[in-house]
């Protein structure tokens, strides 16, 4: 008997592209194409689809908005973005919108989007499969104020810091660190639901911890904030990192408060339901890791000692 196929959809406004695609795919999967992103979310709600790869610039509706749409009528569906203009705008709203796997550009090197797409597809079909043997009914979402978590905040002036304690109740705990070192500390001590970091470099080693944190930690979610418009750091962010939320500084309050419980809520389930973690496989860093000083190192141990006691 054939091993059964994913089904991937590719979704483009241009009738080249999708033709590049079906026959990179060929064999590989069952294959769905449009040029549009209206059909393309009405067949989502229609039959199940393992991973939708959207091009973000198409005329009627955006990249981001039809992978919004996939998210609302199929959360397990893997959600890609296929472009060829990494502009800001679209990088943020892919990942504060569209919560996608990756952010792929054009034009792509063929076996790096075949293995992204089987890896999304493979994670894709469990979940499907995991469904169909045993639908589970999801609990209902505890209120704000049920919530307990840990939320770490690394800041050097402590407003970003401040402004969590505002937006949330006193049940959720938020620590407090100046610098990097404080919060790994934290890390390595206490389970932590959230991390929100401040980037104030793009080549700093706050990018660079979050990315490392991501693969010993994957149910503890990053919200980024920073002054910095780099598209190429938020997409390093959200391939290596699996960032939850970006947000310009200064955050804006209710895009804060927002982004603050969902990602609560998303820990919880987490939590609950562990076969969720593998939706949050990173890719491997793709610059060499920076040298770090003894003390980080040893830090760094203890966060993978307290992880790997966690699985075990």
């Amino acid at each position: 008997m054939s091993a059964v196929l994913p089904r991937v959809l590719f979704v483009d406004d241009e009738e080249r592209i999708l033709r590049s695609l079906r026959m990179l795919f060929r064999g590989r999967c069952e294959i769905l194409a449009t040029t549009s992103g209206r059909e393309a979310i009405e067949w989502v709600r229609q039959q199940p689809v393992h991973v939708v790869v959207s091009d973000q610039r198409m005329p009627e509706i955006s990249g981001v908005a039809v992978l919004r749409a996939v998210a609302e009528h199929s959360p397990a569906t893997m959600r890609i973005l296929l472009t060829g203009y990494a502009d800001m705008d679209a990088v943020t709203a892919s990942v504060n919108d569209g919560e996608i796997y990756r952010f792929i550009e054009k034009p792509w090197n063929a076996q790096y989007l075949i293995e992204t797409v089987e890896q999304a597809a493979r994670i894709a079909m469990r979940e499907f499969a995991a469904a169909a043997a045993a639908p589970i009914a999801m609990p209902n979402r505890p209120a704000l104020d049920a919530i307990a978590a840990r939320i770490v905040v690394l800041d050097d002036a402590g407003a970003v810091a401040s402004q969590v304690r505002e937006l949330l109740p006193m049940a959720v705990r938020v620590d407090h660190a100046v610098h990097l070192e404080d919060a790994l500390e934290l890390l390595a001590e206490h389970e932590v639901a959230v991390v929100v970091a401040q980037l104030s470099s793009a080549g700093g080693d706050v990018a660079d911890a979050l990315k490392q944190l991501k693969r010993l930690r994957p149910a503890t979610l990053a919200i980024v904030v920073s002054p910095l418009r780099d598209s190429r750091l938020v997409i390093g962010l959200i391939n290596e990192g699996q960032i939850f939320r970006f947000l310009l500084q200064p955050p804006p309050r209710e895009l804060l408060r927002r982004g603050l419980i969902a990602a609560l809520e998303r820990h919880a389930e987490l939590r609950a339901t562990s076969s969720l973690l593998h939706r949050h496989e990173v890719e491997a860093p793709r610059s060499e890791a920076p040298t770090m000083p003894g003390r980080l190192l040893q830090v760094w141990r203890r966060i993978r000692e307290a992880a790997g006691a966690r699985v075990a």
